[in-house]
């Protein structure tokens, strides 16, 4: 795969006078519902009016999930001040959407899988993997994930993170129900339960505040770290270690 382009995407903070009418952070927005409506500084009556992709929502602090992005969608996903692009698709990204990440130092990447589809097709482990492992990396936030619908596969992607971060099985594949409907998949479902997080890889340095449990790489060890209550005191002692004895992990 190809190195993704130099991110340098300013961040925009929502401002006191947005309103959502539709796509609620935490549910998936139907289709054509999920716009953010801005009123203009000056105090005019008129409104800027964002469309958020079908299926929306945000999963955790700088990360959302989505469908494919359309070119309505682009100036909602620059108001929200995504950094990165995360993909499932298995076709080539469409020229549209990659001018609009280049004009916009937004980062894309393409972990191409196919869909669980019984008896042939599985999603390949190794690459939801790499893919958790740069969701688990705050240099890539805010990042969109999406596939095409925003269901199956992105749905087994965040199902995945949230093992990650410490969910309960019970609360996944619920979470995965919601999104997927009305036609979640068995395959899907069993993906996540198998899913081995004790396999992901990520630098300690970059690991967002909200992870619980994840193998945490400096040089040939690793650590893991079971619990959310001293995942940030972990992280901050071992930054201390380091910065004393004058190594670091690697960016």
């Amino acid at each position: 795969m190809a190195a993704p382009p130099k991110t340098d995407a300013r961040e925009v903070a929502p401002t006191p006078t947005m309103t959502s009418t539709s796509a609620a952070l935490g549910a998936p927005a139907a289709a054509g519902t999920g716009r953010m409506m801005v009123s203009p500084p000056d105090g005019g009556n008129e409104e800027t009016v964002y469309i958020a992709p079908d299926n929306f929502a945000m999963v955790l602090p700088g990360v959302y999930r989505s469908g494919f992005p359309k070119i309505k969608n682009f100036p909602f996903l620059q108001r929200i001040g995504i950094k990165s692009i995360l993909t499932l698709v298995l076709e080539e990204y469409p020229q549209a959407n990659r001018v609009f990440l280049e004009q916009n130092g937004m980062r894309l990447f393409q972990f191409g899988v196919p869909g669980n589809k019984e008896p042939f097709v599985d999603i390949p482990e190794h690459m939801i993997r790499l893919a958790v492992e740069q969701l688990l990396d705050v240099r890539n936030h805010p990042v969109l994930i999406h596939c095409n619908k925003g269901k199956h596969r992105t749905g087994c992607l965040v199902g995945c993170l949230r093992k990650a971060g410490g969910w309960n099985l019970c609360s996944i594949l619920d979470e995965y129900v919601r999104f997927s409907a009305p036609k979640s998949r068995f395959m899907d479902q069993q993906f996540i339960e198998l899913f081995d997080v004790n396999k992901v890889r990520v630098k300690r340095k970059w690991v967002p505040s909200w992870i619980s449990s994840v193998a945490i790489v400096s040089g040939p060890g690793a650590v893991i770290l079971p619990t959310s209550s001293n995942t940030k005191q972990a992280l901050e002692d071992d930054g201390a270690t380091q910065e004393a004895s004058g190594s670091s992990a690697n960016a």
